[in-house]
């Protein structure tokens, strides 16, 4: 299995540098846990250079309550450099180390021209598309009391509406190559009235756009105690060919590859037999797990699957 959603940032951490080194640790754990390659995607709302979209976030909910609570979260955590990240991401590259350069890319409504126009030109393998919040409501913050205090005040079956509208706009966008955690509304166990609805026009949307679709761990980790997607939803995506990327969205070098035995067990029950790699945003299926990819490291896997190196070489904006 690989792990395509790792973050070298804690949430409110201001800390925001990456070395050739921090890398390698990460790549180091991975191995040690029989995963061969691993993506990191650190969240585009962590650069500097996405701050205009974060102003618009903040902006387009009439809330100010929740436009106070966004503003000061951004402040917290806009502080690191996209060229920065990228260059150091493709010198572990070069230094032999099994990694993806990708990027976990929110949702940002009415502005995804403007996000694939920040991202135009950078090198990336995969992009990562997220829906974390409905306005300038955050509501899978569990450390948050105000994000979490506003599941009180609105009707679960309109947040699970707008969440899903949301994540068909961003497939429509055209703009990421895997949606993470499909489901990632149930965070706290909070179901709509009918999953089935909800579950069916994700996946169109999925399968309308060609994007894949992430099986993560991370679920585990959160109140709701179970992985995304739910199984309802993971054998929809499957029976309609939609393909699949595997994910712990670890914060914290530990959390690699979290659970993974349970996750791999969980998707073969569904139905899912190969997963997604990347390269430069193309794509293409490895075995979901066995002796096919494993322990062959980024260039391997790119070579078996018949992936051509290109010229790394870019110029930071």
């Amino acid at each position: 299995m690989l792990d395509y959603h790792l973050h070298l940032w804690p949430h409110g951490s201001r800390t925001t540098t990456v070395t050739v080194d921090d890398v390698a640790s990460w790549c180091e754990k991975a191995s040690s846990r029989s995963v061969p390659e691993i993506a990191i995607t650190e969240h585009l709302f962590r650069f500097k250079q996405a701050k205009g979209l974060l102003d618009s976030v903040c902006k387009s909910d009439p809330s100010p309550r929740l436009q106070s609570n966004m503003a000061r979260y951004f402040e917290n955590h806009a502080t690191a450099d996209l060229d920065g990240y990228v260059t150091t991401l493709h010198q572990a590259r070069a230094a032999g180390l099994a990694v993806r350069v990708g990027l976990e890319v929110d949702y940002y409504r009415g502005h995804m021209t403007e996000v694939a126009n920040i991202l135009d030109g950078y090198p990336f393998d995969v992009l990562l598309g997220s829906i974390h919040w409905l306005g300038a409501w955050r509501f899978d913050d569990i450390d948050d009391p105000d994000s979490i205090a506003e599941w009180n005040a609105r009707e679960v079956d309109t947040v699970w509406n707008d969440y899903t509208q949301a994540v068909i706009e961003l497939a429509e966008s055209g703009v990421c190559d895997v949606l993470s955690h499909p489901d990632l509304a149930k965070v706290m166990g909070n179901l709509p009235t009918s999953c089935e609805d909800s579950w069916q026009r994700i996946a169109e949307a999925l399968r309308a756009s060609g994007m894949a679709a992430e099986v993560s761990s991370a679920g585990w980790r959160k109140p709701v105690g179970e992985p995304y997607p739910a199984t309802g939803l993971i054998r929809l995506l499957c029976d309609r060919g939609i393909p699949v990327t595997t994910a712990s969205d670890a914060h914290r070098i530990d959390d690699i590859a979290y659970r993974f035995e349970d996750l791999a067990l969980f998707a073969e029950s569904a139905g899912c037999e190969a997963i997604c790699a990347f390269d430069h945003r193309s794509r293409l299926l490895v075995p979901l797990r066995g002796s096919a990819h494993r322990g062959v490291g980024a260039q391997g896997i790119s070579q078996a699957a018949g992936f051509i190196e290109s010229d790394h070489r870019w110029t930071s904006k």
